[in-house]
């Protein structure tokens, strides 16, 4: 019977989704504080003690997604044949030490370098987690499962907003070091300590579950197995055509616009709330202005979960993704035309909602025709090409404001990629239905 109507594998669902999914998502809350925690030290001291211009500060943003393109396949692979624990594990440990070391950066070249060389680390962590997540979830309870995970993005943006603010208010001074670079001190280490519980807490495939029963394990592991027999035998994608099919490339095409908000935001929304004291009077602490800059992340982390399961729920796919986009793409531009900081916050919390409720939904599209190898390289491929967007939103974004004095051209870049890409995403008309050409 399908997991959709059958109440025991529900039941077997639901202790899987409490096993794995709080650690998954404190992984990736610490993954992406440490990712983005460079958009909270600019205004907070970095820029002025480096020298850095917006155009620079974006370069050292996104020069950590070129790194993590280079071995974002070859690392997603790995996960496949040595199991997500081990090589988790493995990424933690070297992507928590160089965090820790950006701590004691001398200058804006050796920013860029270890910003460069922390993509390469974290390369294949995100992509390993939703590869690892089909080897768990069936197909219809994947975008919520997706979601769960994925709460761990906003989360972190709001929580780690608010963290990194503290740390770098009350850190100036501790060690020697200033604010900002206490707050990469701090938030360097919970990875490496993470690492070693990855190893002994995650389990690689439901057939080694100590945890389920053995009437549980057996379940779970036929459903999968016999929903993985149905999906070779339909769409018959071997590793090299996941590689180099078209539907690949413009799904990542679609996964770029939507990463291309997801980063703007992430590494500039800081440096524009900072900016209302200029704009419009309002007087911000650090602290203060962190919390402002969780408000849009709160609500979308809700919104996202629901806009999920419903999509679950229906079965639709095509429209909870491009639907969100939309509504990022129109929000995001007029934000910083309002003529007040509460109507330009409601904008970019529509903004918020939007880019990060399509994420979910997406995820669970290309393994409704990949499965082993394939979901391996293909969901790997498509988040590496996806995240150059990583590179082009922090540079093209401080670009665009040193070249106009105002971040208003940058928002307009994000709007123009979040509606191109939800044209994209209606025009494959992505509900596994309809795939038959694939």
């Amino acid at each position: 019977m399908s997991t959709r109507t059958t109440a025991a594998g529900t039941r077997v669902l639901t202790k899987v989704a409490v096993r794995i999914m709080p650690f998954l998502a404190l992984l990736y809350f610490v993954n992406y504080l440490d990712r983005v925690n460079i958009g909270f030290a600019a205004p907070n001291g970095m820029r002025k003690e480096l020298g850095l211009t917006s155009t620079a500060f974006g370069f050292a943003s996104g020069i950590f997604f070129l790194g993590y393109l280079l071995l974002e396949v070859p690392s997603n692979l790995a996960l496949h044949r040595f199991g997500a624990r081990r090589w988790l594990a493995r990424i933690m440990i070297t992507w928590g030490a160089l965090a820790t070391v950006m701590a004691f950066v001398p200058n804006a070249t050796t920013l860029v370098i270890l910003r460069f060389l922390l993509g390469v680390a974290e390369a294949g962590f995100f992509p390993g987690i939703i590869l690892y997540l089909t080897y768990w979830f069936p197909k219809a309870q994947r975008a919520k499962a997706v979601a769960l995970f994925m709460t761990a993005v906003p989360v972190s943006s709001a929580l780690g907003s608010t963290v990194s603010s503290l740390l770098i208010a009350h850190g100036n001074g501790m060690f020697g070091l200033t604010g900002w670079r206490f707050m990469f001190l701090v938030e360097g280490v919970p990875a490496m300590l993470l690492a070693f519980v990855t190893w002994f807490f995650l389990t690689d495939r439901p057939e080694k579950a100590r945890w389920l029963n053995e009437d549980e394990r057996t379940w779970l592991a036929a459903e999968l197995d016999a929903e993985r027999r149905a999906t070779e035998a339909e769409f018959h994608w071997p590793l090299r055509k996941a590689l180099t099919h078209p539907r690949i490339l413009a799904l990542a095409f679609v996964y770029f616009a939507i990463a291309y908000g997801l980063y703007a935001l992430g590494f500039f929304l800081p440096t524009i709330i900072a900016g209302f004291n200029q704009q419009f009077g309002t007087k911000l602490s650090v602290v203060q202005a962190g919390l402002v800059t969780a408000i849009p992340y709160v609500v979308a982390a809700v919104v996202m979960v629901f806009w999920a399961r419903h999509g679950d729920r229906t079965g639709e796919r095509k429209w909870h993704v491009v639907l969100p986009m939309v509504l990022g793409g129109i929000a995001i531009p007029i934000a910083l035309y309002l003529g007040n900081p509460y109507a330009a916050m409601a904008a970019v919390t529509l903004c918020a909602v939007g880019v990060i409720s399509a994420l979910p939904t997406f995820w669970a599209l290309p393994s409704n025709f990949l499965s082993g190898t394939a979901a391996a390289g293909g969901i790997a491929l498509i988040n590496s090409l996806g995240n150059i967007s990583g590179f082009a939103a922090p540079y093209l974004t401080g670009w665009l404001a040193d070249l106009t004095g105002s971040q208003r051209a940058g928002m307009w870049a994000v709007g123009i990629c979040l509606l191109a890409g939800s044209v994209v995403a209606l025009a494959l008309g992505a509900h596994p239905r309809r795939e038959r050409e694939v």
